[in-house]
């Protein structure tokens, strides 16, 4: 077990750097303002009108970094800050919501994909943990049955990797489809770009931290499962 407190030790440091850095890229584009003046909802609601999508509402949700876009009531949730303010991190959050919005009314397979694996991920995430923990509890204690257990996990723990791994082309489509209409539509000089551009690079970056960190969980516990098997 002290090499799984090791590597979680070690994927948490790379987590927390990459957050902390995430926020502190936010935060300085924060203080770069659109010389277009629009607010993060203004940027939101362009977009989605210049794509031809008209069901989907922009709304405003508490906290910091909480946006994110909703398919099952179609609404882009915006956080306060972006929701409001008229910057060019505001404008990179709130166009790269709307880029999943955009995925969502045009089929894409990616995130389609995801969509259909949800419920499926919602489970194994609550599961898997437990499961596997039980399942190296009765190994040790040499129950037959512990091994078929810690399987178990390994299998719900699998979904939770192949659900983070999904998320990134998703991700990453967003932002692209976000910096070609604020690019293409003008809505940013060349420094409010760059900063949402970098913004939106350190925002994908959690989630490669994320995709790989599981990976790597994921194989540390399946080396385990071998060695018990020899």
């Amino acid at each position: 077990m002290m090499g799984y407190y090791v590597l979680a030790g070690i994927i948490f440091l790379v987590s927390s750097f990459v957050s902390s850095k995430l926020k502190s890229k936010f935060k300085h584009y924060s203080k770069v303002h659109l010389q277009n003046g629009m607010s993060g909802a203004e940027i939101a609601t362009k977009m989605l009108q210049d794509n031809g999508i008209r069901d989907v509402k922009v709304i405003s949700t508490p906290g910091m970094l909480t946006d994110h876009y909703n398919p099952r009531n179609k609404t882009v949730n915006l956080s306060e800050g972006v929701y409001n303010q008229r910057n060019a991190a505001a404008a990179a959050v709130a166009a790269h919501e709307v880029g999943h919005a955009v995925q969502h009314a045009t089929a894409y397979s990616w995130l389609t994909m995801r969509s259909k694996i949800v419920p499926a991920v919602g489970i194994a995430s609550k599961l898997s943990n437990i499961v596997i923990m039980g399942g190296l509890i009765l190994s040790a204690t040499g129950s037959l049955i512990g091994n078929t257990i810690f399987l178990v996990g390994i299998i719900l723990f699998a979904v939770t990797t192949l659900f983070a791994f999904i998320t990134l082309p998703v991700e990453y489509d967003a932002s692209n489809r976000a910096l070609a209409w604020l690019e293409d539509n003008r809505m940013v000089n060349q420094q409010e770009y760059a900063g949402a551009k970098d913004a939106l690079k350190w925002a994908a970056r959690t989630y490669v931290v994320a995709a790989l960190g599981s990976l790597a969980t994921l194989l540390y516990f399946i080396s385990i499962f071998m060695g018990r098997r020899d």
